[in-house]
């Protein structure tokens, strides 16, 4: 692969494989870690198992014996 200047930031293109390989689309955002010196490691983010994971911090527990009643909610 061949880095090439973009703006003030530096470029690679991805070979078709790899996005094939990686199931990538335009818009998708990827981690790209120093493994080594002269290597790098490229790990898709999973944004759905990314938002159950900061939405799971948010939780808190519901006092003892609550119970949701739809109707009740959309009360006017």
């Amino acid at each position: 692969m061949l880095v090439s200047k973009w703006g003030n930031s530096l470029a690679v293109r991805l070979p078709k494989k790899l996005v094939e390989a990686l199931k990538l689309s335009p818009g998708d955002e990827l981690d790209v870690v120093a493994a080594s010196e002269s290597r790098i490691a490229v790990e898709k983010i999973d944004k759905r198992a990314e938002f159950l994971r900061q939405a799971e911090a948010f939780r808190f527990p519901l006092p003892e014996g609550y119970k949701f009643d739809r109707d009740e909610a959309n009360e006017r």
